[in-house]
């Protein structure tokens, strides 16, 4: 009998970084939080994490969200659901001086991922700096909407795949 035979799929090997390891360790008191929702730049995202199979729930996955000094981290629920409260970062430029539109850096930990999935998201009122942010314009047209969050209410939502036809687009980071 091989060991991976013997193992069965509940035994969690150290890759796994979130699962029974440490993943409940990292989360704090309002840790999902930039800022407190009754500060009027807040703004609620929503989202989901997937995979070819479903919803990534934890202990199998946390997000991060950041920019600059913005920052938040959370996990998903039972639903593979994830919940900010987050505000739109301010204007950036390229070292070039090319305006960036604002945009939130996103990893995403996963049971089975060696290394974090990253990619971005950007807002959707922001159509005409989206076009022309230099970043963005590197991915292909029918794949920006991966990375576009979209109104959903008073909200934001912005949904990851992490495999399979609807796949976010991941940037080496």
């Amino acid at each position: 009998m091989s060991l991976s035979e013997s193992l069965s799929d509940d035994v969690t090997s150290p890759s796994q970084t979130l699962g029974p390891l440490y993943g409940f360790a990292l989360m704090f008191e309002g840790s999902e939080k930039m800022l407190e929702r009754d500060d009027p730049a807040a703004i609620e995202l929503v989202g989901r994490v997937t995979d070819a199979g479903g919803p990534v729930a934890w202990p199998e996955a946390m997000v991060e969200v950041w920019n600059g000094e913005l920052w938040a981290r959370g996990r998903t629920d039972e639903a593979g659901e994830f919940h900010f409260v987050i505000r739109k970062p301010g204007p950036e430029h390229t070292t070039d001086a090319e305006p960036l539109a604002p945009y939130l850096n996103v990893m995403v930990f996963a049971r089975g991922l060696l290394k974090h999935a990253y990619t971005r998201l950007y807002f959707p009122d922001e159509s005409a700096a989206n076009a022309g942010d230099p970043v963005l314009a590197l991915v292909d047209d029918d794949l920006r909407h991966s990375l576009i969050a979209q109104a959903d209410g008073e909200r934001l939502r912005f949904d990851v795949c992490l495999q399979g036809p609807e796949e976010t687009v991941f940037f080496e980071y």
